[in-house]
């Protein structure tokens, strides 16, 4: 599995060197995530939902190697993997072939200089997956694996429709191989009947190939229908995480209760319904304690002095014979059964 733990990220704000040289102390800057610790199993998907700006695709990009964290460590099946990929190049481009990444942009993840069946050869050409003679053959069933025709190889990627474009960055991520898929919205930017399709496909490789798959989203309804398990972030830090059925059915914390309840939903049509109050506080200016206590609508004097610890929420002890199925919750409301 993928062990993430204490992760930390932070993004210096850029100042002109006359100003550096002034400053006294660290820079000012964002913290884009805070002391924050998932797994990730194989064949299973985990959910990381929240608002845009929580510092969701940097949490995807540590686990690929992409960033590298302040703080904190990820590890993959065991072994580390930032320390890894900065070693001797062998055990380097051995884990990176268990990691891939699906980008929110299926356009600017693709080199518009590249003939697609290029770029779905790539990965195999890189890894030596087979020899030079063989690589068609395999770019065309990776094509046919994804819903394309092996006749579209040697089209470029601006004569692909949006959802054709990601179906192809999907084909080229498969081509290593891999064992975890880090999906950053891979279908926000698609239309309802294509997103349909491509979480169709997600769902049915993710099955057939035991994929651990993270999948990052803001949309509710489409964390329902793909992930056994959703994590819910807030201002860099996780708030709660739990199985999709009982995030759904019981949440505990109160950002996951006023999201949910947000949310459109035909069966409770005419139900009043308590939208999330405020905005999202500067991520330069971070509230003291629990980061969400200025629109909680129970805070209380400890809430904006203490950051609550991370545990189980019915408070239990221990860890569940699968990772990632106890219900954790960052809240001290529900830490002391008041809430």
């Amino acid at each position: 599995m993928i062990e993430a733990r204490a992760l930390s990220r932070r993004y210096p704000w850029p100042q002109p060197w006359w100003a550096r040289l002034r400053q006294a102390g660290p820079r000012p800057g964002i913290q884009a995530v805070a002391d924050l610790s998932l797994d990730l199993a194989e064949g299973r998907t985990l959910a990381l939902v929240g608002e845009s700006g929580c510092g969701k695709t940097t949490v995807g990009r540590m686990l690929v190697g992409l960033e590298t964290p302040d703080a904190g460590e990820v590890r993959v099946d065991g072994q580390p993997l930032h320390a890894t990929l900065s070693g001797p190049a062998g055990p380097a481009l051995a884990l990176r072939r268990r990691l891939q990444m699906v980008f929110q942009d299926p356009q600017g993840s693709l080199d518009p200089r590249w003939r697609v069946g290029d770029a779905v050869a790539e990965p195999l050409l890189e890894h030596r997956l087979c020899p030079p003679a063989e690589v068609p053959g395999r770019v065309a069933a990776l094509m046919e694996a994804v819903g394309l025709s092996p006749d579209d190889m040697p089209r470029w990627p601006h004569q692909f429709s949006g959802g054709q474009r990601q179906r192809v960055s999907i084909a080229r991520a498969l081509a290593s191989e891999p064992r975890y898929l880090i999906c950053d919205e891979p279908t926000s930017a698609l239309d309802v009947s294509v997103q349909a399709q491509v979480l169709n496909l997600l769902v049915d490789l993710q099955a057939e190939r035991r994929l651990g798959l993270l999948f990052i989203s803001h949309d509710l309804a489409v964390v329902r229908y793909v992930a056994d398990q959703v994590a819910v972030m807030y201002l860099g830090r996780l708030v709660e995480q739990a199985p999709k059925a009982t995030l759904f059915a019981m949440p505990r914390h109160p950002y996951t209760r006023l999201l949910l309840g947000a949310a459109p939903d035909l069966g409770l049509s005419g139900r009043a319904r308590t939208p999330v109050p405020g905005d999202l506080p500067d991520p330069m200016a971070v509230p003291g304690g629990c980061a969400f206590h200025p629109r909680c609508p129970h805070a209380q004097a400890r809430c904006r002095d203490e950051i609550p610890a991370w545990g189980p929420a019915d408070g239990g002890q221990g860890d569940a014979p699968v990772p990632g199925l106890v219900h954790r919750v960052a809240c001290h409301l529900v830490a002391d059964g008041r809430l």
